[in-house]
């Protein structure tokens, strides 16, 4: 949880709430400021099939504390940027530190935790995104209120230094996998889901499954709906819904609060329903607080569509990750993740991109909102398709 706690609710959604500001700051445009978000993603994309692979093949901590570090020291050095070059180096660099950081941490959860518990384990770890955004919620605009025009500078430098520090935490106290300190996983019973890992070859496995191009694809729509949503919140709020940034700010933290226990939630759904099931209902759901957000320009609908995405946020990766242990067994967990991450990662940067193109050509996020919607319920409706694990 600390691991995503930094990489994904610091590093990633950090910036939704910087954004407004730094946008200003620097003189960009709205297609300018999704091409720095595109340009994290890039970088997440480049480090997240390579982090799953390294993870396999030597040590997840490893990579896990390098990364960690490598998303702290470019989170400092985003709040030096003097201009759009400089700023999209420091946040494609971010990015690549964040890819290297969530696939392996996924794959250490799915080794100390039985395929009955992964849901749940994984569900719990993604809670980590959700901290971040309470935190950013009230203090960024703290941060901007009390420092003026440099607040923005401030912000990614006191993020980014936690993040240096929680390194260091995380290095002293993980663990790749349980026999490490002589224990088992959580749960584990004697199934076979430990003893017939070693037979598989690997990428051979992993690109000849069906459900996990499957899966892949459902992902992909994931990635480029809910990146549209969570990167021009504040910015959508504050343009065009006439929102303060202490009001959006609010509610920014609501959707933290919310989605502090849904990973947790809708795993433990997905161990007892199964992974079609809980992916067709979050990503239902999802659509649904797009769309509301769309169309509803008014602080009753912004609270409508926030509590919506709240209790569903981060369901999607705790969910995948699970899914990739019941198809392939807990070893092959971070490249099969990292192999549907790549899929991920393009849609995620695209996203931002075609969202703020469309918003400079029609003078409104709503568009780019309406076609997240659209394509969240496509992903829904393909994940009644998927098949169950042999």
């Amino acid at each position: 949880m600390l691991t995503v706690f930094n990489s994904q609710g610091l590093a990633r959604f950090g910036y939704t709430m910087i954004l407004p500001s730094m946008q200003e700051g620097l003189a960009l445009s709205n297609a300018q400021a999704g091409a720095l978000a595109t340009g994290n993603f890039c970088g997440y994309l480049a480090l997240a099939l390579v982090a799953g692979v390294l993870a396999s093949r030597f040590s997840p901590r490893r990579v896990i504390v390098i990364s960690l570090f490598i998303v702290g020291m470019t989170m400092v050095l985003t709040g030096t940027a003097r201009g759009m070059i400089s700023a999209l180096i420091w946040r494609t660099l971010t990015g690549m530190g964040s890819g290297g950081c969530f696939v392996p941490t996924m794959g250490i959860l799915a080794a100390w935790f039985a395929k009955k518990r992964r849901g749940m384990a994984t569900g719990l770890a993604v809670g980590g995104s959700s901290i971040g955004l309470i935190l950013t919620g009230p203090l960024v605009p703290y941060l901007l209120r009390v420092t003026g025009e440099n607040g923005w500078r401030w912000a990614w430098a006191i993020i980014g230094g936690c993040a240096l520090i929680f390194c260091g935490i995380v290095g002293l106290f993980l663990r790749d996998k349980p026999q490490d300190l002589c224990l088992m996983p959580l749960g584990y019973k004697g199934d076979n889901d430990y003893s017939a890992e070693n037979k598989s070859s690997g990428w051979v496995e992993i690109c000849k499954s069906k459900t996990v191009w499957h899966l892949a694809f459902i992902y992909s729509t994931y990635g480029f709906s809910y990146i549209i949503y969570v990167t021009f919140f504040a910015k959508y709020l504050q343009s065009e819904v006439g929102m303060t940034e202490e009001a959006s700010g609010r509610l920014w933290l609501i959707v933290g609060w919310l989605s502090l226990g849904c990973g947790f939630l809708w795993g433990w759904v997905s161990d007892v329903l199964g992974r079609k099931q809980a992916i067709f209902i979050v990503t239902l759901l999802q659509g649904c607080a797009y769309m509301i957000f769309a169309l509803w320009k008014s602080p009753g609908g912004a609270l409508a569509s926030s509590m919506i995405f709240g209790i569903t946020a981060w369901s999607i990766p705790a969910i995948m990750a699970a899914a990739c242990g019941d198809h392939l067994g807990s070893r092959l967990v971070p490249a099969a993740l990292g192999f549907i991450t790549l899929f991920f990662g393009i849609a995620q940067a695209l996203g931002p991109w075609a969202a703020g193109m469309m918003a400079d050509a029609y003078s409104s996020f709503s568009p780019a909102l309406v076609a997240a919607a659209i394509i969240a319920w496509l992903g829904a409706a393909d994940s009644l398709f998927l098949s169950a694990p042999k």
